[in-house]
């Protein structure tokens, strides 16, 4: 199947080429992913205004979706070759922070998890180009995955969400996973 080319103001979200079945998969994810944490979990939105609910829960999909979206090889190229842009896309996700606050729950832990997703991302972001980039951002990701359970009356869907953007900043996003050091080893 060839790719289709995407327009410029989603160029940030999947590359400038990607398969109709990768953005098919990756709005499919985030939308069930996002379904399910809604309905597996009433209190989540309970006693909220609409506003503030259906403010969260589209957060909460871009983070879902965004998971997958920096695994294809047109978003994580796209950012490759865009040092800039890279810095600046980490440095704007406060979206976990945003979503504790319009659920209004764990907000010390969420500004916990965002400083500690932030700050590695950008050592992942700097290592881009050296080989010791996958084990570190592996590392931080290991590290920040097993010490996000044990944190003090975290509501499940919360870790969940926790997971999922520590996944898409650190490693899925930071990561240069298909981009020039690849490409110079196949030459």
């Amino acid at each position: 199947m060839r790719p289709l080319k995407i327009p410029s103001f989603l160029h940030d979200v999947f590359g400038e080429k990607q398969s109709l079945i990768a953005i098919l998969t990756i709005l499919l994810f985030g939308g069930l992913l996002t379904a399910a944490l809604y309905v597996s979990f009433p209190e989540l939105t309970a006693g909220l205004p609409f506003w503030r609910s259906v403010l969260a829960l589209l957060l909460i999909f871009d983070i879902f979706s965004g998971c997958l979206a920096n695994f294809t090889t047109s978003t994580s190229n796209f950012y490759a070759s865009r040092k800039i842009n890279r810095a600046v896309f980490i440095a704007i996700h406060v979206h976990i922070v945003a979503v504790a606050l319009l659920l209004n729950t764990a907000i010390v832990h969420a500004v916990s998890v965002w400083l500690y997703t932030i700050v590695g991302a950008f050592i992942v972001n700097a290592l881009i180009g050296k080989h010791a980039q996958l084990f570190v951002a592996g590392l931080l990701l290991s590290i920040g995955m097993g010490v996000m359970p044990m944190l003090p009356h975290l509501e499940p869907y919360m870790l969940i969400i926790f997971l999922l953007f520590m996944l898409k900043v650190l490693f899925s996003f930071a990561v240069d996973h298909y981009g020039k050091v690849l490409q110079r080893s196949d030459s």
